[in-house]
């Protein structure tokens, strides 16, 4: 199982964990809260920020975009779709910020004229979101710009992953374990299928948590996830779909600091005596 290169990094087995803070939608049509948020994720000490990025006609019918549903952007669920929406000058904002903080981002992208939008920020790798897993037509487009792929696992058979992973076959490909209710309940998140999935499809193994809290995560990387995303917000309290399934700042802090440890903790597995137990074992041990 080789590793997978995303920017400057290696990602995959023998690696440190690749930490992601999903901005996605929770910046609710605001630039500057966008901007808040990739901050804190460098506060914190990500390795990289997402978003999300669609074209609302070609992803939503019209009979969709028409349905009633009330938000600060309208009455409707075409006015809430398209005022969640960043586009050129925003995006090109985020770009020119997230250069000057030091952090690569990336983007979920929902359908192919997304895909060549976003080209234009040559970002270092994709992420298909769990959503797109069965969209043969998106999985062939992405896989033709000939970068990284992170393909998401939610809502999807083994037997649909098989066919996701068969059409991606080539491309540098890391498979993220996730359960896409929002947020997750415990006994549905089902880590034991990183190992699972690490073995049945020899590729590397992340997750995409979206539970509330952060042992499962920590969790999910002693099970051997080399890539972890979880949605980060200023506060889950905020207006949005996706605020209640995140992680705030401090405790995004805090997530990172445990991962670092459980990475130290793990070792190499071999079973040795250390040099500072040698004192006690000569104290304690019966002559």
């Amino acid at each position: 199982m080789q590793p997978v290169r995303i920017g400057s990094r290696l990602v995959g087995p023998g690696q440190p964990t690749f930490i992601v803070a999903e901005v996605g939608i929770n910046h609710n049509g605001n630039v500057e809260l966008a901007r808040k948020l990739v901050h804190a994720a460098v506060a914190s000490g990500c390795d990289a920020v997402k978003f999300q990025k669609r074209t609302v006609e070609a992803v939503y019918s019209a009979e969709d975009l028409a349905r009633p549903r009330e938000s600060p952007f309208g009455t409707t669920n075409g006015d809430l779709k398209r005022g969640l929406e960043f586009g050129l000058s925003e995006y090109t904002e985020i770009d020119a910020y997230c250069g000057r903080m030091g952090i690569p981002w990336f983007a979920s992208c929902w359908d192919e004229a997304s895909v060549d939008f976003m080209k234009r920020f040559d970002p270092p790798c994709w992420k298909i979101a769990s959503a797109s897993l069965t969209d043969v037509s998106l999985l062939k487009h992405h896989r033709n710009t000939g970068r990284p792929l992170l393909l998401s696992t939610g809502m999807s058979s083994l037997a649909q992953i098989d066919e996701g992973v068969r059409t991606l076959e080539g491309e540098s490909l890391i498979l993220l374990h996730c359960t896409s209710t929002y947020p997750t309940r415990l006994e549905e998140i089902n880590l034991r299928a990183i190992p699972r999935l690490q073995e049945h499809f020899g590729v590397p193994v992340g997750y995409s948590g979206h539970e509330v809290g952060l042992s499962t995560t920590l969790g999910a990387v002693a099970l051997g996830a080399c890539l972890v995303e979880r949605h980060i917000s200023l506060d889950r309290a905020m207006w949005g779909s996706d605020q209640a399934a995140s992680v705030e700042p401090q405790g995004f802090a805090r997530l990172v600091k445990d991962i670092r440890a459980i990475e130290t903790a793990m070792g190499d597995g071999t079973k040795r005596i250390y040099d500072s137990e040698i004192p006690i074992m000569e104290k304690l041990r019966r002559r």
